[in-house]
Parts: C-alpha cells; sequence; structure tokens
C-alpha cells in the first residue's frame, strides 16, 4: 500500500487570544474537546442494559508558556485574582512540518481555573514555564490550510530560569537567601449551570484559593524566621500582629532585573523546622518554612498589557 499522506508533527502550534498572539513560547498544550455525559439503565432482571448520552462537557485546556511575550496572559491571571473576571476567547492552531497551519481549535467565553508556578531552586539551570487551565463555554475544531506561524523563539525563553527568584517578607529578614520554593497552584473555582435543552453549561466563577507557600534556606540566615516562629507559633501571637506583607519577585538571568513578581498579603507562619540532617553529609543544613497566604496580586514593573501578534 502506498502512502500518500505524511503525518503532521506535533511540535508545531501556536496560542492566540481575541486575535493576538499571546506567548512566544508554547510548551505544551492539551484538553479543549466536548466529552459526553453516559446514562446507564438496566431493564429489569435482565442482564442488558440501555446506554444513551445526555449532557455533554468541554474539558479545560491546559498550556504551559513561557514568560516571552506572555503580558497578556499575566493580565489576565492578574483580573482573575482581583475578581475582575474577564472572558477570553482565541484559538490554538496546530501546524505542519514547515510551520503551516492545518489544524484550529478554537474556544469562547473562557475563564482561568487554575495557576501553576513551577519549583524554584537557586542551583537549577532550567528554563522555567507557567502551567494554566482554563475552561471555555465552547469549542469548534476546524481543519484548515492556513497561514505560517511563527518558528522557534527558544533563545527568548531563556530569560526566565528556575533559579531567578527572590523572596522578601517586610517584618522578617533573611527570606531573601530562601534557595528553594515548592511549586504552587492558585484554583480559581467555577460553577456550571445547565439551562433549559442546552447540552453544553454556562460557567460562572465561584471563590478563589490560594494556596501555602514551603520552602528552604539555610540555618545561617533563619535568625528572622526562628525570632517569628517563637512569637507567632510557639507563643501564639495575635494573627494580625504576626502576619506581614511581601512579595516573591521572578528574576532575569544575571539577577539584576525583577521580570514580574506575585505580592504576598496576610502572609503568617505555619511551621518551621529542620531539614532531615544525615550522618558525616558535607551538605548545607537547611530548614523548611510553610507559610499561609491571604491574598497575592501580580504585579509587573513595566506594566501588563497586550502585545501585538507577530511583536
Amino acid at each position: 500500500m502506498t502512502v500518500d499522506k505524511r503525518s503532521y508533527t506535533a511540535g508545531h502550534f501556536e496560542l492566540l487570544i481575541d486575535g493576538l498572539r499571546s506567548t512566544a513560547y508554547l510548551k505544551s498544550v492539551d484538553g479543549g474537546y466536548v466529552r459526553q455525559s453516559l446514562i446507564d439503565e438496566p431493564i429489569g432482571p435482565h442482564n442488558a442494559r440501555v446506554k444513551h448520552t445526555s449532557t455533554a462537557e468541554i474539558e479545560p485546556f491546559t498550556v504551559d508558556f513561557g514568560l516571552a511575550s506572555a503580558n497578556d496572559i499575566l493580565k489576565w491571571i492578574q483580573g482573575s485574582w482581583n475578581k475582575s473576571w474577564v472572558r477570553r476567547s482565541g484559538q490554538i492552531s496546530h501546524a505542519d512540518f514547515n510551520h503551516y497551519t492545518t489544524f484550529e481549535h478554537h474556544f469562547y467565553n473562557a475563564l482561568i481555573t487554575e495557576t501553576t508556578f513551577p519549583a524554584l531552586d537557586g542551583s537549577s539551570k532550567d528554563a522555567a514555564y507557567l502551567k494554566l487551565k482554563f475552561q471555555p463555554e465552547t469549542v469548534v475544531v476546524n481543519k484548515v490550510d492556513g497561514k505560517q506561524i511563527a518558528g522557534p523563539v527558544g533563545q527568548k525563553q531563556k530569560m526566565w530560569t528556575c533559579s531567578g527568584f527572590r523572596l522578601n517578607l517586610h517584618k522578617v529578614k533573611g527570606l531573601e537567601y530562601a534557595n528553594k520554593i515548592e511549586s504552587f497552584t492558585i484554583k480559581q473555582g467555577v460553577k456550571k449551570f445547565y439551562t433549559g435543552g442546552d447540552r453544553f453549561p454556562q460557567i460562572e466563577p465561584t471563590k478563589i484559593e490560594f494556596p501555602n507557600i514551603t520552602g528552604t534556606i539555610s540555618a545561617q540566615y533563619a535568625d528572622g524566621l526562628l525570632d517569628w516562629y517563637q512569637k507567632s507559633v510557639v507563643n501564639g501571637q495575635k494573627d494580625f500582629e504576626a502576619q506581614t506583607t511581601g512579595s516573591l519577585e521572578f528574576l532575569s538571568p544575571t539577577r539584576d532585573k525583577v521580570l514580574f513578581q506575585i505580592n504576598l498579603f496576610d502572609v503568617g507562619l505555619l511551621h518551621l523546622g529542620m531539614v532531615a540532617s544525615t550522618a558525616k553529609s558535607d551538605q548545607i543544613k537547611r530548614m523548611k518554612f510553610e507559610l499561609y497566604v491571604g491574598r497575592m496580586d501580580i504585579d509587573g514593573n513595566d506594566g501588563l498589557g497586550m502585545e501585538k501578534s507577530g511583536t
């Protein structure tokens, strides 16, 4: 049998939101397809069963993206955290080996449901990526012979690495020397409403959940943490006196520029302890801390806004 069609490559795609290219480096994309609900009913005492479908729902999209040209997505995330919800529409364009569009996966009226920040490690050399999950109300998939999408921009992505970060708390000295921050996810709840004869639900935003922040720091720089631990955890200092504000800064590889930061509000200490020690180990002795955060907000020094496609 002669094969006269070539398979499409899985590595060429781009994200557009409201007609504008939204990130210069999209690492991966998944989801966004329809799944039907199945009803399985018995027929009296018989083994035979009747199966049929009823309502349907759309799987959320999950994308991993780099920071290059991603200001519009950061602004979308910022609005979600501030309860200024914005429904966005756009498309994922899938391309062939020559970067010409073959499939377009359109989505409409999407809301963010999760934002995951990567694990940060001062000794890491890996590039950092944000993971975004968003829920659309409608999707359409088309096969097309379209225009050429942008080629790889891997060099631009090197502007953000897992080692470029700095944690600051206003009442606690020394946190800027934290060497690791574990991955954390901010979750935006959505409620699905089925109305009338519609097969697909309407979605409405509900509560937002800000996670705890867990990390480690050298015991040499933990004096401020130990003092905070004694006052707030051991002695039970009142919350309004023990809590503080701060920020988690994401830095350029040279650490001389803040790319953007997460402002932290109503921060308190839940736990502090020494990382397990091993006899005859040459590793630096470190302490592990866990912070609770009442609210987070994204702040960009150069402003967060839309960038036109192709820029």
